[in-house]
């Protein structure tokens, strides 16, 4: 890779490391704290894209086999880091790959959907990272984290890699406008993240708002 900046391009990713780089970042993102940042929906798009095109080297259905297990073990991460650090999480102080914002934002999507919001944090950027760790802060029984876990990793990449295979099969020669479309893909899979913290903020102020006038 020619620059830090290429670890944000889904292709330059797949090109430089193939199938194990795809899902060694889908582990991280999946449930590992400082993965975050890391691409997840875009990369699953672009990998079904370079699936169809024979770029990436293997077959339709096994990559979404291999990526539904790689998201299953990087949520078990997740889960395995929560339900160890706990509380701990809550008092730790923000850093360049750390912000508490980001675990009381999936703490709020996780009481408003409760368990399956293990599946529905899957194709949401942050809450894909964070969802299993709360998951771990409040010691959800293991046999649910289990069906949730499972059901959830494989319904993303079935749903987004096949995106993207079926982009390609449409548009013969998607691969030229694929910077243009995988930034139409984050700002679609972004809205419902930015109407999330709308909602939250606006809540928060109404409260503030209640309780200052009692």
């Amino acid at each position: 890779m020619d620059s830090f900046w290429d670890l944000f391009k889904p292709e330059e990713l797949i090109r430089f490391g193939g199938l194990f780089m795809l899902l060694l970042i889908i582990f991280l993102e999946n449930g590992i704290f400082f993965g975050f940042f890391l691409p997840g929906d875009s990369l699953l798009f672009t990998a079904g894209l370079l699936c169809y095109l024979g770029i990436l080297d293997v077959e339709l259905s096994y990559l979404i086999v291999y990526i539904g297990f790689a998201g299953i073990a990087g949520y078990y991460a997740g889960y395995w880091f929560g339900f160890h650090t706990g509380e701990a999480l809550y008092k730790r102080k923000d850093s360049l790959f750390f912000k508490k914002k980001y675990i009381t934002t999936a703490e709020d999507f996780y009481k408003k959907y409760g368990g399956v919001a293990l599946i529905l944090g899957r194709f949401l950027p942050i809450i894909r990272t964070f969802a299993p760790i709360l998951a771990g802060v409040v010691k959800v029984k293991p046999h649910i984290f289990l069906f949730f876990n499972v059901l959830g990793a494989f319904l993303w990449p079935l749903t987004i890699v096949n995106a993207g295979y079926f982009v390609g099969q449409l548009i013969p020669n998607a691969l030229d406008y694929l910077d243009w479309v995988i930034v139409v893909f984050i700002l679609v899979t972004s809205i419902p993240i930015y109407s999330s913290f709308r909602k939250e903020r606006k809540r928060k102020k109404e409260e503030q708002a209640t309780n200052d006038a009692e």
